[in-house]
């Protein structure tokens, strides 16, 4: 005679599987995904400030040519002498002074078209050039004009910059944060809506562009040489994701 075992569930292990069905319905991210669902409106702000540089860089050198390395080297080294005298007696600290190029090239002779000749060599080129730092601005036409009187033949430009850049960019970057803001409240009020929290804050970058050039000539008297360093403007940008109640 066979005997069947018939199993039979228990009350207990009934609430218990019951318990865990409605546990799992209450998982962290369950409650997370619902939690985290808002209505929102996402802008970006831009700040913009406008600073008057408090630094330039000058680029000069000399450019020495003779028939042999060696001449060309040592006219070279005497005209780079006399600018390095010049530029310390006008007050440019040695830590300013950087050498940016120096090259020794020979220099060529072309040959008449047509025919099958080789490049011959004529001489030789010594090239070295400078970047110097000017922390007083009101010293840039003077150093252009003592650096060409002393024998510089090649000025490569002047560039200039802000130090303070960093807080700068933090006036900036709260500047973007109100213009984002102001946004906000413009769409806000033309969708019938209200906004609420900032749930996220994203820099969208900040930068430096290059100076912007302001036609502003120095007064003559002064210097020789007019030079007009203008303004630089820093932007920050920045993305606010905002809460609409």
């Amino acid at each position: 005679m066979t005997n069947l075992t018939r199993l039979h569930a228990s009350p207990f292990a009934v609430g218990f599987a019951a318990a865990l069905i409605a546990a799992s319905l209450m998982l962290p991210g369950a409650a997370k995904a619902e939690e985290t669902f808002h209505r929102s409106l996402t802008v970006s702000g831009e700040g913009k400030i406008s600073a008057a540089p408090d630094t330039a860089h000058i680029g000069a050198g000399v450019v020495s040519e003779a028939d042999t390395a060696k001449e060309a080297l040592t006219a070279n080294s005497e005209a780079m002498n006399n600018v390095f005298t010049a530029l310390e007696e006008i007050g440019i600290e040695r830590r300013d002074i950087q050498t940016s190029q120096f090259n020794v090239s020979p220099v060529y002779t072309q040959p008449e078209r047509g025919t099958n000749e080789a490049p011959q060599i004529d001489g030789y080129r010594v090239t070295n050039s400078l970047s110097v730092r000017l922390r007083d601005m009101d010293k840039i036409g003077p150093v252009l004009d003592k650096l060409v009187s002393v024998g510089s033949n090649q000025i490569n430009g002047v560039s200039f910059e802000v130090s303070n850049t960093s807080a700068l960019l933090d006036k900036a970057r709260e500047d973007a944060v109100k213009d984002a803001l102001r946004k906000a409240k413009v769409y806000a009020a033309s969708a019938g809506v209200v906004i609420g929290r900032i749930l996220t804050i994203n820099e969208g970058g900040s930068y430096v562009p290059q100076p912007k050039m302001m036609m502003r000539a120095m007064d003559m008297a002064e210097s020789s040489t007019p030079i007009a360093s203008g303004e630089m403007e820093l932007t920050a940008n920045v993305n606010l994701v905002i809460e609409i109640e």
